[in-house]
């Protein structure tokens, strides 16, 4: 292994001490891997160490895959970007005429985000068995639907539609059609998509804490993430799909062309593209309770960044970009839990309460403060860092709960205010 700066090394270790990391870290530069780690434990329950070749769920990371999907369907001929999509989907899915694959690829569709507090779908709906005309019916197809090509919203519903394109137009399931056109290709022999009944050898189980203990992270049903996230890999298949990518194998250049050209808000397709001081970045993250990744690609230097946990303790992009930024000579963006200031419990009680029912509530127990999601089942710690201010004691958060704004006594968090004291 090549020697990597030791302020690289003391960064990576530092953070991952300070924030208790469970997961993998590997960085491949032309070629060859200059550092990797793993740190906690793939099964608590069992008391399975991670290893370099744990298999872990990387969320959003898969995007990348359904995009390239389509890329290939393309490249045969067997679909347009620019044709409405509905000419690829079955005849019990019919989005607005106006929709076109490149929309769906790019986040332009205009269609309805079913991942937001009022909606029932997240950790609700997703736990029950997935029927997928109902699912479109039911989460998708509904409204606000807004024009499509006017603005980028990132919103899983357009993979999911994707991925059923995938299936109509090669006549596979979402997960036959990568296998075969893409991982076994590339000797991927570890990735696969979840459809919560396959066994994965070495699957690492995803943990979340509730009370400051950290537990199973609460059951979905993976089909509802189709397209946009339920993929299982590893740090060796990943750096594989890395070689896929910077020396351009299965798909035409002018594929590669498309696929990596960048659209609204920095996205191309399945991958983000940013370029600093001449430097060009394409990147992609995932989250999900108990899943944290980010990938990271510099093709013209050859040099591949990876992390994936199985907690959500780190800021993953935080950290991804730091290790990027010590290889590029520069700062690293580090963070550190603020000094608490320890409140009397008459002084907590004025947050506690119900602030969207069902799904946003605050309770005090034993003198410490919690933020109650998933109906009541976690209970996240918060603690104060300054006036009306808190974060959350066990994950890195970036932005503080200001929980009372200046010149408004009513409590609020992320927009919703305090209606009720009783839980409802």
């Amino acid at each position: 292994m090549t020697k990597i700066p030791k302020s690289l090394h003391n960064y990576i270790t530092t953070e991952m001490d300070y924030w208790d990391f469970s997961g993998v870290v590997r960085i491949i530069q032309n070629g060859e891997t200059i550092f990797e780690t793993c740190r906690g434990y793939a099964s608590i329950e069992f008391g399975t160490k991670n290893a370099m070749e744990t298999n872990f769920t990387v969320a959003s990371v898969a995007k990348q895959f359904t995009a390239f999907a389509i890329m290939i369907l393309y490249d045969k001929g067997l679909l347009q970007l620019d044709e409405k999509a509905n000419q690829y989907l079955p005849p019990s899915i019919r989005i607005p005429s106006e929709i076109t694959v490149h929309h769906l690829l790019s986040h332009t569709s205009g269609l309805h985000n079913n991942y937001n507090f009022e909606d029932d779908f997240y950790v609700g709906e997703d736990r029950k068995p997935y029927n997928k005309e109902q699912f479109f019916r039911n989460w998708i197809i509904r409204k606000p639907i807004r024009k499509p090509g006017i603005e980028f919203e990132y919103n899983n519903s357009n993979y999911n539609v994707l991925a059923w394109i995938i299936e109509q137009v090669s006549g596979q399931t979402y997960g036959e059609f990568l296998r075969e056109n893409i991982f076994s290709k590339l000797g991927m022999n570890h990735t696969v998509f979840d459809d919560g009944q396959t066994i994965i050898p070495n699957k690492a189980s995803n943990y979340i804490r509730d009370y400051g203990k950290l537990v199973r992270a609460p059951y979905t049903n993976n089909l509802y993430s189709i397209g946009a996230g339920a993929l299982v890999t590893n740090c060796d298949d990943l750096q594989k799909w890395y070689e896929c990518l910077k020396n351009r194998k299965i798909i035409s250049e002018h594929a590669y062309e498309i696929y990596l050209s960048e659209n609204r808000n920095n996205y191309c397709y399945g991958l983000e593209r940013h370029e600093e001081d001449g430097t060009i970045r394409y990147a992609h993250g995932g989250d999900m309770p108990g899943v944290s990744a980010y990938i990271q690609y510099y093709f013209d230097e050859d040099l591949c960044i990876i992390v994936i946990s199985n907690t959500e303790s780190l800021d993953q992009y935080r950290f991804g970009n730091g290790i990027a930024a010590i290889l590029h000579n520069k700062q690293a963006p580090v963070s550190c839990r603020p000094e608490e200031i320890f409140l009397p419990p008459e002084e907590l009680e004025k947050y506690t309460g119900t602030y969207l029912p069902g799904k946003i509530h605050i309770e005090q127990k034993d003198g410490k403060l919690y933020l109650v999601r998933v109906n009541q089942n976690i209970h996240i710690e918060l603690y104060c860092v300054g006036k009306d201010s808190f974060k959350r004691r066990w994950e890195e958060q970036q932005t503080i709960h200001k929980l009372i704004s200046e010149g408004d006594g009513k409590p609020s968090v992320w927009g919703y205010g305090l209606i009720s004291k009783q839980f409802i």
